[in-house]
């Protein structure tokens, strides 16, 4: 491991992290005497986690427990000299500055090494869950520009349609011939010297995001957007030095860099991480209990899995309860303080940024609300349909007049989209929310047609584009069904051809089929009714609002008349 001097980049953003500290439950005093740190220069994994490691080696970095319940724990200074052993390897490799690299793993610590050394090196990391079909893998690959792919073996299928040209580097055992083997990382030299400094405004991450056109977008971020911008989001989450932070999060989504990575590390904590098989939430209560978990960030969906089970069986609960991706219902809420002590704390942002809205800790805490407006981000809410400022209700915008360090650089080369996101001088996120006379701004719903589905962005023409290919359907249209766990699932309402329509059931079984072959498992869909025709405007552009409305009322009324369900994949 190097021991690295601490920069002026360092004492800077050291400076409004301890500022932001001192003001964690002073709502007022943060937000006026926050101010984002604007270093020329700065490289997180070699100015701010290396010189955490030489100040204090033996402080945990992550801990990973198992599905045995086995645990790992791995320090500052130990994760320091393996990123510093793997940063040598890449470069060894033939990775250079500005090279992309997807990174397909799952929460091992493999991970953290990749993504340290990525960052180190100075080359962008393309975050990727291991979900993603073949299909969207190779998609991913040739927009993005990849040229090499860090994965497991037992993945190798998914890479059949990358070119040749792009490296596959195998993380585990029975490496493919023709791959680089990560193992052999170990062998590289233990102290890494970069060769030169990283420009705060070079890229360093590319994450895709599903929207509402067939195709997902890429959002670029800085060596400073995200590694700097997340001081928003560890104040809003309320971690501290010597916090055991657990955030329930797949890798290769935004939500794992928020709280798995930048924001604890940030502040000095501890990632911990419970890899179990199946989610139960007596196990995961344990869990916490026996390694003391201070800090836990979960999505709905967990939250409505965990106020199923008994829980008085946590006897030690966390000190910060954070939840995200939608709002909770107050049920929930409820029931978690009346078992904990805590209220479970929401908050807003999206891939594009870092945490804009929130509930930050020690304020009041409004039941059903995203919170207020973070450190930094000057939010506004904007007419949608005159482009004015608004009041009471609009679209949640950011002032680009006063641009925040964690908003996004824009859409890796697609100015067009850039442009569209950054019309008349805002930042538009797509979501409508209401704001109250306190400031406090509660998520109405989004201005397009994209929905959740188990905490995932779902975009509904993406669903109906695959369906469309099936030749059993003339027409399809995708709503969220509400759903008590998924919070939604994917819908379809579809036009059958005349010959179909003899046999509803195999039909439906024929799509159900069809669409999981060509979808990743997060977006299939889960519920088909067969209509003669879709609502549609006089322009023809089907009536998706006039669909989720009659899919509300039907969940409602409790009516099953003409579901089909994908039932061998609940």
């Amino acid at each position: 491991m190097s021991t690295r001097p601490a920069t002026s980049a360092t004492v800077a953003v050291r400076e409004m992290r301890d500022f932001l500290f001192a003001h964690g439950t002073d709502y007022d005093g943060a937000r006026a005497g926050f101010r984002w740190p604007d270093p020329a220069e700065f490289n997180f994994a070699l100015e701010w986690f290396d010189v955490i490691a030489g100040e204090n080696p033996d402080r945990p970095a992550v801990q990973i427990v198992s599905a045995d319940l086995s645990s790992r724990t791995w320090t500052y200074s130990e994760l320091s000299r393996r990123s510093d052993q793997v940063a040598n390897w890449l470069r060894d490799s033939g990775i250079r500055r500005g090279d992309h690299l997807i990174v397909m793993l799952g929460n091992t610590i493999e991970l953290w090494e990749t993504m340290l050394a990525i960052t180190k090196v100075g080359a962008v990391a393309i975050p990727t869950s291991t979900l993603l079909s073949a299909d969207d893998l190779a998609y991913r690959a040739t927009h993005g520009r990849a040229r090499a792919v860090v994965t497991t073996p037992d993945l190798a299928g998914r890479l059949s349609g990358i070119p040749d040209d792009v490296l596959r580097i195998g993380v585990g055992d029975a490496v493919p011939d023709g791959w680089l083997a990560y193992a052999d990382s170990a062998d590289a030299a233990h102290e890494y010297i970069p060769d030169a400094a990283t420009p705060a405004s070079d890229t360093c991450l590319l994450y895709f995001t599903s929207g509402t056109t067939s195709r997902p977008k890429l959002v670029q971020h800085t060596h400073a957007s995200y590694p700097i911008g997340h001081l928003s989001t560890m104040w809003w989450l309320g971690v501290r030095p010597d916090d055991v932070h657990l955030n329930i999060s797949s890798p290769g989504w935004a939500k794992h860099a928020w709280s798995n990575f930048y924001s604890p590390f940030l502040a000095e904590a501890t990632v911990f991480v419970f890899n179990y098989d199946r989610f139960d939430a007596d196990s995961l209560m344990q869990v916490m209990d026996t390694h003391h978990v201070s800090s836990f960030c979960a999505p709905p969906t967990v939250w409505r899995m965990l106020i199923q089970a008994d829980l008085s069986r946590l006897t030690h609960p966390p000190r910060e309860l954070v939840g995200a991706g939608e709002p909770l219902n107050p049920e929930v809420i409820s029931r978690v303080r009346e078992a904990w002590g805590g209220t479970i704390r929401d908050g807003y942002g999206q891939t594009e940024m870092t945490c804009c809205v929130g509930n930050s800790p020690g304020q009041p805490v409004k039941e059903g609300s995203m919170g207020r407006p973070t450190p930094g981000y000057p939010v506004v809410l904007v007419d949608p349909a005159t482009g004015e400022l608004a009041e009471r209700e609009g679209e949640i915008c950011l002032d680009l007049s006063q641009a925040p360090l964690g908003l996004m650089t824009g859409y890796y080369e697609d100015p067009e989209k850039t442009a569209e996101s950054r019309e008349g001088g805002y930042h538009h996120t797509g979501d409508i929310a209401v704001r109250d006379e306190d400031g406090y701004l509660t998520y109405i719903g989004r201005a397009d047609d994209v929905f959740k589905a188990s905490d995932y962005k779902v975009s509904p023409f993406e669903l109906e584009s695959v369906l469309l290919e099936h030749d059993d359907v003339v027409e399809a249209a995708v709503v969220p069904s509400p759903d008590p766990t998924r919070l939604a699932v994917p819908k379809a309402y579809v036009c059958l051809t005349a010959a179909a329509q003899q046999d509803e059931t195999a039909a439906a079984s024929a799509i159900f089929a069809y669409s999981r072959e060509r979808l990743s498992s997060h977006l299939w869909v889960r519920i088909i009714e067969f209509v003669p025709e879709l609502p549609k405007t006089i322009s023809g552009k089907i009536r998706r609002v006039e669909l989720r409305a009659r899919e509300a009322e039907r969940v409602a009324a409790g009516d099953p008349a003409g579901q089909h369900h994908d039932r061998d994949h609940r």
